[in-house]
């Protein structure tokens, strides 16, 4: 392998770690425009192993921003993040894959004056974790999914 491969390599690897992290910040933000913006234009995206909706990235985000609204405050923890590039004999293909865990706390609205803010009055936290798999394709806009799939391992309400 020549150290231009090598360092192609790299730069793919930062630039899907960048897209993996851009998801985080999307979801826990809010922000469904950046969210649409990490996928191609067929991504789709299956969140059924959560007990949600599977199907094209657009619509899923129109179901994440109506179901999200009872969880204000979000922080997404993507952790141990395994990438594999596609190799074409020992140059980087248009295709990856990242094996990720995740653990996601979260905070329930709260009711009174309290809800829909930071504070939410004594509401509780609801946590779930378990491992993410996104399949990457390189377009003329970078790194995008194809595919982003959540596999919930478990899930805890505290109060």
């Amino acid at each position: 392998m020549t150290q231009r491969v090598d360092f192609a390599t790299v730069m793919d690897r930062l630039a899907i770690d960048e897209v993996v992290s851009g998801y985080a910040v999307a979801v826990d933000d809010g922000d469904w425009a950046a969210y649409r913006a990490l996928f191609t234009p067929d991504g789709r995206a299956d969140y059924s192993s959560a007990g949600g909706v599977e199907g094209p990235a657009r619509q899923v985000a129109d179901w994440l921003a109506e179901t999200m609204r009872m969880f204000p405050v979000r922080q997404h923890l993507i952790v141990n993040r395994l990438i594999r590039l596609e190799d074409l004999g020992g140059s980087p293909g248009d295709s990856a894959e990242v094996r990720a865990d995740f653990v996601n706390p979260m905070r329930l609205t709260g009711t009174g004056t309290d809800a829909g803010t930071d504070d939410a009055g004594g509401a509780p936290n609801f946590f779930a974790a378990g491992r993410y798999t996104f399949a990457l394709a390189r377009t003329r806009e970078g790194w995008r999914f194809s595919r982003v799939t959540v596999h919930e391992k478990w899930r805890h309400l505290s109060s």
